[in-house]
């Protein structure tokens, strides 16, 4: 089996940041999305919802194959249809037209959760840990950088360039995963059909990765119901545009950049211990979110915590589900991570109606019910956690 490399490690780390981006470049515009198309808040909100949902299906429907198919084949086909469908993004010229490009950018931007299961393959079995969190922490500051170069743009140059310069960015990043990365041909020999029915296998008969991911879930459903509504609560208390909406993504990247450490510690140390304790720090993030609705440090230091948070859990989950079943490790990752985005979705769409009803507070107390919910189901079936 090939040995993973540092080089290849960090490539798949910067390649996986650079995809998922293309997730949330559209959360800081979407104030301008709602302007240009004159639709609500509410609607506009539909925007993340699809993209999240389209990540959520590409999951369940491209991550598996990842045990049948070559790597390399799998990237082929899914970047050409990626770049269309940011070209389209940019093209559309009503809110629908955006929602169903949004879906498919969504739905190929699945991909670096092929780059997960592979750092864990590849690693040795004392540091998959820590290649875990080298990958995750590239894919965290593509979701939080995404925020920040997107809002930047957006102000300057209007939404639309956003979408044109992430479609010319796959290009090179493509050619240089071709080139460098390592060819991966699996052993499952049986039917697509077969593979698929497979999950609901590993999904009736592992305890450990049902609970993984409805804590990920749970934990992503509050982080998305942020974003999603922070650019409402920058314009209506603060006055703020996209550019200063998106800047909070560099201090989520100051809890991004512990992910490496992160995944040492879950290496050594019960891991039972750091979910409880990642599920608290959620908690008090949350509750200095619901006393900053007109305090910039108070949401700096909340950010800071919700992403060291849920960043500590969600590789915590992984290390422990990638431990077991390694003849399936896209299958029980494709379980986990529908599991994380359908939450993401769920927490979009909540955040956007505790918004539109009951404002940054409503916001808020979703966020500390989400995380208290991780520590109670966490505390009653922490037997099963690991089993």
């Amino acid at each position: 089996m090939t040995k993973l490399s540092n080089s290849v490690l960090y490539l798949m780390s910067v390649s996986a940041g650079l995809i998922v981006a293309n997730l949330y470049y559209n959360q800081p515009l979407l104030h301008q999305i709602s302007v240009t198309f004159k639709v609500s808040e509410s609607a506009v909100s539909n925007v993340p919802l699809a993209t999240q949902l389209g990540y959520a299906m590409g999951l369940l429907f491209i991550i598996p194959l990842g045990d049948k198919i070559s790597n390399k084949k799998i990237l082929r086909y899914d970047f050409l249809l990626m770049i269309l469908s940011l070209v389209a993004a940019a093209l559309s010229e009503t809110i629908l037209l955006l929602v169903i490009s949004s879906f498919f950018i969504g739905f190929t931007s699945a991909i670096p959760q092929l780059f997960v299961p592979m750092a864990a393959q590849l690693a040795e079995e004392k540091t998959r840990g820590r290649a875990i969190g080298i990958v995750m922490s590239g894919l965290l500051i593509g979701i939080l950088g995404s925020r920040v170069v997107s809002g930047l743009i957006g102000e300057r140059f209007g939404w639309q360039m956003m979408y044109y310069a992430a479609a010319v960015l796959m290009v090179p990043l493509f050619i240089m995963l071709q080139l460098k990365l390592p060819k991966l041909v699996p052993e499952y020999k049986d039917s697509y059909g077969s593979l698929l029915k497979s999950i609901g296998f590993y999904f009736k008969t592992e305890p450990s990765v049902r609970l993984a991911g409805l804590r990920g879930g749970l934990a992503f459903a509050g982080l998305s119901a942020f974003w999603t509504t922070l650019v409402f609560l920058m314009e209506d208390n603060f006055g703020y545009g996209s550019d200063i909406t998106g800047a909070f993504g560099l201090f989520g990247i100051a809890g991004a950049l512990a992910a490496a450490f992160v995944g040492k510690m879950s290496d050594k140390i019960d891991k039972r211990k750091i979910i409880l304790y990642s599920a608290l720090l959620l908690i008090v993030s949350w509750v200095v979110f619901l006393f900053s609705g007109n305090s910039i440090i108070g949401l700096i230091i909340g950010v800071v915590l919700v992403d060291l948070g849920l960043q500590a859990l969600h590789i915590t989950n992984q290390n422990i589900i990638f431990s077991k079943n390694p003849e399936a490790r896209n299958r029980v990752n494709t379980i986990y991570m529908v599991g994380f985005f359908i939450g993401g979705a769920l927490g979009t769409a909540l955040g956007a109606y505790a918004w539109e009803h009951f404002q940054w507070t409503g916001v808020s107390v979703l966020g500390i019910s989400l995380s208290a919910i991780i520590a109670v189901v966490h505390l009653i079936f922490r037997k099963k956690t690991v089993e």
